[in-house]
């Protein structure tokens, strides 16, 4: 492999759920897992080759996020279709809420913007991403395409353009996954419900975990990871409370907090999936990894920030 392009995944740190009803949200790049893309000689034409599908996908395939992706980006630059094979790989697992779509695609448009020997800037990545992510999504937040793209955190509200904000250093989180397949959908569908049936509670839930996302955005900046775990936790408890937690969930959390972690709490859809973990340094980190490694389920190490 020559030199790859690549790209991190993300996942929401603050505000999951409650953004949904015009909250704020803090993603962060997860910088430890990338989707990865080179270019070699093609076979005639411009070739997607996803070895990670076993699948090899040209311009003329509409339903693809890559060929919409590449269409536009040859439109924009007015250049013809080159006769290339772009590979693509990924360590980020799919329809896992880390932005895996939005990793593989801003892969391949580095990869070929970089053959056709055009400089990108961030914002015009981001929005190539983000039109092919519509392939994907429907209509996605705008969220995971600016996360990835600038690989900064990412303060988010519906209908806003998403800002890039710097943290004060670096911070070491763990990923850990409760292996069961959740579908955002049905929790969103779920919190849909009892907020018919609740308003008045539910916007209070609502009201409490965007002063958590505003304190969060804050202590990111300031680079004070204790007050990061403190809100991680009591972002949790909320979730929890809006109906989109599970026992494995729990298991996980109360696990990584028992060896030393400063802050856990799930992370996305809920009701399984994943969570997240923040560790004191990055010898907690691989400690508090292992832990959940040890318990059967698969954990991931990475940082966001700068040191």
């Amino acid at each position: 492999m020559k030199n790859p392009f690549t790209a991190p995944g993300k996942i929401i740190l603050f505000g999951e759920h409650a953004v949904v009803y015009g909250k704020p949200a803090i993603a962060i790049p997860v910088s430890g897992m990338r989707a990865s893309a080179w270019s070699e000689p093609g076979e005639g034409k411009l070739t997607i080759n996803a070895l990670d599908l076993n699948e090899k996908i040209g311009l003329e395939n509409k339903a693809s996020q890559f060929s919409v992706l590449a269409q536009a980006l040859l439109a924009k630059t007015k250049q013809k279709e080159p006769n290339l094979t772009i590979n693509l790989t990924s360590k980020l697992p799919q329809g896992s809420g880390m932005g895996s779509s939005a990793a593989t695609s801003t892969a391949v448009c580095k990869a070929l913007s970089n053959y056709l020997g055009v400089d990108l800037e961030h914002n015009q990545i981001s929005e190539l991403v983000f039109d092919a992510e519509k392939i994907v999504h429907g209509t996605p937040s705008g969220i995971d395409n600016t996360v990835v793209a600038y690989e900064s955190p990412v303060y988010f509200v519906k209908g806003e353009d998403p800002l890039t904000f710097d943290s004060g250093r670096n911070f070491y989180l763990v990923i850990g996954d409760t292996g069961i397949e959740a579908s955002t959908k049905e929790t969103v569908g779920n919190v849909r419900k009892l907020w018919e049936k609740e308003p008045n509670l539910m916007n209070g839930y609502f009201d409490e975990i965007a002063n958590v996302t505003e304190g969060g955005k804050m202590a990111i900046e300031e680079g004070n990871k204790e007050a990061v775990g403190e809100l991680m936790n009591k972002n949790h408890e909320l979730l929890n409370k809006i109906g989109v937690g599970h026992p494995l969930l729990e298991k996980l959390v109360d696990l990584t907090l028992d060896a030393g972690a400063l802050g856990a709490k799930l992370t996305g859809g809920g009701g399984g999936g994943n969570m997240v973990a923040l560790a004191n340094n990055a010898e907690e980190q691989a400690e508090i990894c292992e832990k959940i490694t040890e318990a059967g389920y698969r954990a991931y190490q990475t940082t966001f920030g700068e040191d």
